[in-house]
């Protein structure tokens, strides 16, 4: 990390917020043997304006992790620039083109990551929903707001897909769950195809599904995405909490995944609160006096969901042959 010569209160602020990290218990990843992965929804991230105080706390909490997909990314990527120097030369990031309408609000879905840790390899693609001729023309009955965003990686030797979507808020549970149910179809049927880059899948984003076993939750896995164990009962650090929003009481935002090695996804995981409560805000902007809906255009109203992933995964398809031969 590369702070610089920040001033007194942001230095300040800092140590308060490595405080809260500290708290949340996050496992050091290990190179070639393991990687903690998030997503987090940064509120209009490149629309309000960030602080530098902000930007400073932004790219610490992003360098806890290794790879990083983050949605409400606007069309102007201006403060994603002034946070990547601080981060430092190793880090890189992939992301997608906004859509201009009310209903694509702008938005972009990006990958950040350290290099040293995961590599890109070459798969960068939207989802589409599904077309029918008609006429002349291929067209979809129904649509993503927000197209989620799909990126291929490596990690030691461990190559996955992960996919990023910003689902449809607004008053319409049937369409939220109609888009939900539609992701989950495009996903079932593309990997099973013969030709899809890998079947190691990682679903990632913040759906709008306010808690677990929801039909909105039920739609999204319907065709077999899991929430790997260590999320399952959130927590952050010891605390055992309700979801990610600054409230901590509603599961939008979700880590998925197929589960073709399931042992990969049992290491640990949870959600960094950064937040705290209403009383902790003075702690990182002393002068402001910042309301919790201020605060949240300055970090976030989500916190970000992490897990760490083993990614030497060498022993186990080993032990997979073995147990092939043996059947045979």
């Amino acid at each position: 990390m590369h702070h610089g010569d920040v001033t007194p209160q942001i230095a300040q602020g800092l140590l308060a917020l490595q405080a809260r990290i500290q708290a949340a218990k996050i496992p050091s990843s290990k190179l070639d043997e393991t990687i903690n992965v998030a997503i987090w929804n940064i509120r209009e991230f490149g629309n309000k304006k960030r602080t530098d105080a902000a930007i400073h706390y932004i790219a610490e909490i992003l360098g806890q992790f290794d790879l990083i997909a983050i949605v409400e990314l606007r069309d102007d990527l201006t403060d994603l620039g002034r946070v990547l120097p601080i981060l430092g030369e190793y880090w890189d990031v992939v992301y997608s083109d906004w859509i201009a309408d009310a209903g694509g609000n702008n938005e972009r879905i990006a990958y950040l990551f350290d290099s040293r840790a995961a590599v890109f390899n070459g798969l960068a693609a939207e989802v589409d929903p599904p077309r029918a001729k008609q006429a002349t023309e291929f067209l979809a009955s129904q649509s993503f707001w927000r197209a989620p965003y799909m990126c291929s990686f490596r990690a030691g030797n461990f190559d996955f897909v992960a996919i990023t979507t910003h689902t449809r808020w607004g008053d319409s549970i049937p369409g939220r769950k109609a888009e939900l149910q539609m992701l989950a179809d495009w996903i079932d049927t593309r990997f099973k195809d013969k030709s899809v880059e890998d079947r190691d899948l990682i679903v990632m984003g913040d759906f709008n599904v306010p808690e677990l076993g929801d039909p909105l939750y039920a739609a999204l896995t319907s065709r077999g995405l899991q929430i790997p164990l260590p999320l399952q009962n959130l927590k952050a650090g010891d605390q055992v909490i309700g979801g990610t929003n600054l409230e901590k009481t509603a599961r939008y935002d979700q880590i998925l995944h197929l589960p073709t090695v399931p042992a990969n996804f049992m290491q640990s995981g949870g959600t960094l609160d950064f937040f705290i409560d209403d009383a902790h805000i003075a702690e990182l902007f002393p002068d402001k006096k910042y309301t919790r809906q201020q605060f949240s255009f300055q970090l976030s109203d989500h916190l970000p969901l992490w897990i760490q992933i083993k990614t030497d995964i060498d022993g186990i398809r080993l032990d997979q042959i073995v147990q092939d031969s043996r059947k045979s």
